[in-house]
């Protein structure tokens, strides 16, 4: 008797442990919806480790506006910060897709001693010492939108580029049966982001008998991808599907078709808009992956928590599922005009204010 009343005592203090586990992890931030900790080695930083008595000035540093996602991404980090009386200042820099900018950018920050810097890196191994260099004089970096090799900065909110383009890679991989030849079309040379995606449709394709018959950069941008999309119906039509890393891109590819008079083949694309107004009219067969433009304002949110006192782990990720024929209603808002990027955290009025349709 003796034994089973240990035993059971050990159970409801062993109970009582996860509980308390449970309440911990729930009482954690939230960064913005879908963000999950990141499975593995992912550890916690420690209590009132970056606390500081506002008001506090931030370093909010960009790779550049290659298209309208950036713009949005930079209205969502606006009206975040506008919710946080604790913040005094925002330094904000675009590094205009040139690593050594986006250096001399957070290098000045420092110089600055701003009290926390967010980055959305533009390589994805040249701001490894200029990162080191933050963290060490006591500054938090909180990385989003792309993977960087270093894991020295103090936490990350990613959208994960490398699902983002599985998503669509798997897409086509079912859609033709595991067989066809592809159109590729790439964002900027160079970005990790771009990288990160590329490889994920490597991934997705591996095993399979899809071929990529034409490879081309696009910047992420519609104009840019109007033109690779006509190069390519001249010079390598009748692709078997599109594989797109940008939703700008994709719309134009769309067009092009259109305008070609041929029916679209299978496209993926991401949740733009203008991409999802296109797919609609044209009736294309296609999908698109998330990839949430509120990561700025959840660096924002990370920014305030670490300087508040809190514990964030190292790691965030989202992997959404990607946006189809089921559950297209949901995301596209026919009354916003074609730079309008789903899902969103701007208010209804800052919708209307920046994406209403004219």
């Amino acid at each position: 008797m003796k034994q089973r009343k240990t035993s059971f005592s050990r159970a409801i203090v062993a109970a009582a442990l996860a509980l308390a586990g449970v309440a911990a992890h729930a009482a954690e931030p939230v960064l913005m919806p879908g963000a999950i900790v990141r499975e593995g080695n992912n550890p916690l930083s420690a209590p009132n480790q970056f606390k500081k008595a506002p008001p506090w000035r931030i370093g909010f540093s960009i790779w550049g506006f290659g298209n309208t996602w950036m713009t949005q991404m930079v209205h969502e980090t606006d009206a975040e910060a506008a919710k946080h009386k604790e913040i005094g200042k925002i330094i904000f820099a675009d590094a205009n897709s040139k690593p050594a900018k986006q250096i001399a950018d957070i290098e000045d920050m420092i110089a600055q001693k701003v009290d926390a810097i967010i980055v959305a890196p533009v390589s994805y191994t040249a701001l490894t010492p200029v990162i080191k260099k933050a963290v060490a004089a006591g500054i938090p970096v909180i990385v989003h939108s792309t993977e960087i090799e270093t894991d020295a900065y103090t936490t990350e909110i990613q959208g994960e580029a490398l699902y983002f383009g599985e998503v669509g890679g798997k897409f086509l991989v079912d859609t033709l049966h595991g067989k066809g030849n592809i159109w590729v079309l790439r964002g900027q040379a160079g970005i990790a982001a771009d990288t990160m995606r590329y490889e994920g449709l490597r991934k997705a394709l591996a095993g399979s008998n899809i071929k990529i018959a034409s490879e081309q950069y696009g910047d992420w941008s519609y104009n840019k991808g109007k033109q690779v999309c006509e190069s390519l119906m001249l010079s390598n039509p009748n692709p078997d599907g599109i594989w797109s890393s940008g939703g700008d891109m994709s719309r134009a590819c769309i067009e092009v078709f259109k305008e070609f008079g041929k029916p679209v083949p299978p496209i993926t694309g991401e949740g733009n808009n203008g991409f999802m107004r296109a797919w609609k009219d044209s009736g294309a067969n296609a999908t698109a992956a998330v990839f949430p433009s509120e990561q700025g304002a959840a660096g924002i949110r990370a920014a305030v928590a670490l300087l508040s006192g809190e514990s964030l782990h190292k790691h965030y990720v989202l992997r959404p599922a990607p946006i189809t024929k089921a559950n297209f209603a949901q995301f596209y808002r026919p009354d916003l005009n074609d730079n309008y990027w789903a899902p969103s955290a701007l208010s209804a009025a800052d919708l209307k204010k920046y994406y209403g349709s004219k």
